[in-house]
C-alpha cells in the first residue's frame, strides 16, 4: 500500500552495451559499482558478498550538504534483470531494471522509493528530492555507460 508520503525518484538511460555486460557491471559491487558512484557517495565498503544477491554494502550518501544518510544496503535479485537494493536503516528501496533494446543496447532504469515526511517538509521533499536524486542517477548512469563501453 503506497502511503501519501511516498517519494519516488527515477532515471533511465540507454547504455551502449549488451544486457549481459551491463548486468555483470551492475552486480559487481567490489569493482564497477565502486568506480561509477558519483561524488555524493563516500565511505563505500562491501560488508558481505560483493557480487549480486546477498551482497551487503555500506556508503554515506549526501543528498545535499545538510542531508547525509549512512546507508547499509542489502541486495536481492528477484530475476536476472532486476536488482533490488534495500536500505536496512530506512524505508529507501532502489530497483535497477535492465531491458535489452537492440543488438548491443540496454535500457537501464533506476527507481528509488522511500517514505517521506508529512506536512510542509514532506511537500518539499516530494517536490525537490526526486529531481536531485534523478540528477545523481543520471550522472551514475553516464559513468556506467562509459565503464561498459570502455575497450
Amino acid at each position: 500500500m503506497v502511503g501519501m508520503g511516498q517519494v519516488v525518484a527515477t532515471a533511465e538511460r540507454v547504455v551502449t552495451a549488451p544486457v549481459d555486460r551491463v548486468r555483470s557491471a551492475l552486480v559487481d559491487y567490489e569493482g564497477t559499482r565502486r568506480r561509477v558512484l558519483p561524488e555524493q557517495f563516500s565511505d563505500y565498503r562491501v560488508e558481505a558478498g560483493g557480487h549480486g544477491a546477498g551482497t551487503r554494502v555500506a556508503w554515506r550518501f549526501a543528498a545535499t550538504s545538510k542531508r547525509v544518510r549512512d546507508q547499509l544496503v542489502e541486495v536481492s535479485q528477484p530475476d536476472p534483470d532486476t536488482l533490488v537494493e534495500s536500505d536496512t536503516r530506512s524505508s529507501m528501496v532502489t530497483t535497477w531494471t535492465l531491458h535489452p533494446v537492440d543488438a548491443g543496447l540496454t535500457t537501464v532504469r533506476v527507481r528509488t522509493t522511500w517514505d517521506g515526511a508529512g506536512g510542509i517538509g514532506g511537500f518539499f521533499e516530494r517536490t525537490f528530492a526526486p529531481k536531485g536524486l534523478r540528477r545523481v542517477y543520471e550522472d551514475l548512469l553516464g559513468r556506467l555507460d562509459r565503464e561498459v563501453t570502455a575497450p
